[in-house]
């Protein structure tokens, strides 16, 4: 039957590139596509695929909290990280979060087909440039101390910050979680008391740096 494969990208032109291409494989097959982390978890769900090609950056659900929910309830199921991102920390999040593997978009189509096909078999998979990204930053900080981004949010925690980052507001948050409004300004309570903030602006800036979203 082949590798059955979801394609996750808010993009709509690069869930149709990456389609194409892989349409030319002869063993594998695109069953499903979501354009953020949300959908990303149902058309899991209903296709049962045997990977996932997450994109980290989206909205309503960024690709690493969409990344931990599916290794969570689908651990069967492989997920490649795709991100335009080579910083460190979106590399490790990734990682943390379950996918088997990561790889820049810029990467050569060959490099891509090899990625699937390491991380199906239940194998690793960094492509070299990343794996450079990883060491020169740990050499770089070997002997200073660790960054200040030691603040640990909760996955719902996460998805909260992430939503009100792109504007929504507590009853908009709730509807989108299935939560009550006491609960989400329980949790917005919460967030606030971790970073340390009462302004919105600053917890948008956290979120932004912490890639759960951009400003696009």
């Amino acid at each position: 039957m082949g590798i059955r494969v979801v394609i996750v990208d808010d993009h709509k032109i690069m869930r149709e590139g990456l389609k194409s291409l892989l349409s030319m494989e002869k063993d594998i097959l695109v069953v499903g596509e979501a354009d953020n982390g949300r959908v990303a978890t149902q058309c899991v769900k209903d296709l049962d695929p045997d990977i996932v090609l997450m994109d980290l950056t989206m909205p309503e659900m960024n690709g690493i909290d969409a990344t931990r929910r599916i290794a969570a309830d689908y651990p069967s199921v492989r997920v490649l990280a795709l991100s335009m991102h080579s910083d460190r920390r979106f590399i490790e999040e990734a990682l943390s979060a379950g996918a088997q593997g990561f790889l820049l978009k810029d990467c050569a189509f060959d490099e891509l087909v090899n990625a699937i096909h390491e991380v199906v078999a239940d194998r690793f998979y960094l492509s070299p440039r990343i794996t450079g990204v990883v060491i020169k930053d740990y050499l770089g900080r070997r002997g200073r101390p660790e960054s200040a981004s030691s603040i640990r949010l909760t996955p719902r925690e996460r998805e909260v910050l992430q939503l009100i980052a792109e504007g929504k507001n507590t009853k908009e948050v709730a509807f989108a979680l299935d939560v009550s409004v006491k609960t989400v300004e329980s949790q917005r309570m919460q967030i606030m008391r971790k970073l340390k903030t009462n302004s919105i602006a600053d917890m948008t800036k956290f979120a932004i740096r912490e890639g759960l979203t951009t400003l696009d």
